[in-house]
């Protein structure tokens, strides 16, 4: 059984900890110093001190904010697609929730923040439907946008954006270190970005003799189940996980979130399907039972090999983003894989 991402990353902080007290006479790490400038999704984003007040907008840049002990500089926050790590339950609790999928940028500015982070320039970007970074800036508040939406991407189309550049975990751990510059948290920087890292070379060990044999679909939802389904495309996330367990993508497409028809699918006949599983009710697919129900009933879709084998895998659909959750989709996949014996 995995160790949920919270408690392993707290293991993770005792362990520096206590290596950090034997190292007397080693320089710490650097403080930052004020006025501190970034460069992000293109703009220079500046810093007079530590924020007090974030808006978090994306389930992930909110976990991240609470691995590195932020909690309490944390107003609100807003897009959900499942429940937050474990461990964190009490403290998400005690924040404002502005909104389950997307706020109102009015709902933002009244929490008085003098940070708001995005996960997505689909809700802070150049056409953001939350808000503009520029309409955040003249009322002063600085705006942070993970760089795994917009480094390598474009998402001046709308949507969920093209993917040019192949999305690599280094994005994720260059938001871990942003924002623990931002807040002068290095050191806890540091440790999570090493944890991660950690978990990732353990899981990729565990199937390493897989490696080339094995193929997959990653479905994250259909905006209806008489239409195409939202697949993963071959730079995202997904792509990303199935690169780092040797495992190929049957889907090559730059988009993020292709539709592609079962019929295409079952013809490149996957040797497993990826389902994406989250407390989000956007669309019926939504619903992992719904995904279920599908698979075993659409004329198509039921007489593929993956789905007669049984070998259609539950994931959390965060993993499926590009965030610190990715790695637990590795994980996941890794122990699916291996219990199933397919790594054989």
């Amino acid at each position: 059984m995995t160790l949920s991402l919270a408690s392993t990353l707290r293991a993770g902080f005792c362990a520096i900890a206590l290596a950090a007290s034997g190292l007397a006479g080693q320089a710490a790490s650097a403080e930052t110093s004020y006025p501190l400038t970034l460069t992000n999704c293109g703009r220079q984003v500046t810093f007079t001190k530590a924020p007090t007040r974030t808006v978090s907008i994306g389930q992930s840049s909110t976990e991240i904010l609470y691995l590195l002990g932020l909690s309490d500089k944390v107003v609100g926050t807003a897009v959900w697609l499942g429940p937050v790590l474990k461990g964190y339950e009490e403290v998400n609790a005690k924040i404002d929730r502005l909104a389950d999928n997307d706020p109102s940028f009015e709902s933002v500015v009244a929490k008085k923040p003098d940070l708001v982070t995005a996960q997505f320039q689909w809700h802070v970007g150049p056409e953001g439907v939350v808000a503009k970074p520029g309409q955040f800036e003249e009322l002063g508040i600085p705006v942070y946008t993970s760089p795994a939406d917009c480094i390598g991407k474009d998402n001046t189309g709308g949507g969920d954006g093209v993917r040019h550049s192949v999305f690599t975990m280094d994005l994720i751990y260059q938001e871990i270190r942003d924002l623990a510059a931002i807040f002068n948290v290095q050191d806890r920087g540091e440790a999570v970005v090493a944890d991660l890292k950690k978990r990732e070379e353990a899981a990729k060990a565990k199937i390493a003799s897989a490696d080339g044999k094995l193929s997959a679909v990653f479905w994250f939802s259909s905006a209806e189940l008489d239409i195409d389904p939202y697949v993963a495309g071959k730079n995202g996330a997904p792509g990303y996980i199935m690169s780092a367990l040797g495992i190929r993508n049957v889907i090559d497409s730059e988009e993020e979130w292709p539709t592609v028809g079962w019929e295409t699918i079952a013809k490149a006949n996957p040797t497993m399907i990826v389902a994406g599983k989250m407390e989000r009710r956007r669309f019926p697919a939504d619903d992992i039972a719904v995904k279920h129900k599908f698979l075993q009933t659409d004329p198509v879709a039921s007489l593929m090999p993956a789905v007669k084998e049984k070998h259609v895998f539950e994931m959390d659909a965060q993993a499926m983003n590009p965030t610190i959750r990715t790695i637990e989709g590795i994980e996941a996949l890794a122990d699916a894989v291996s219990a199933t014996g397919l790594a054989k």
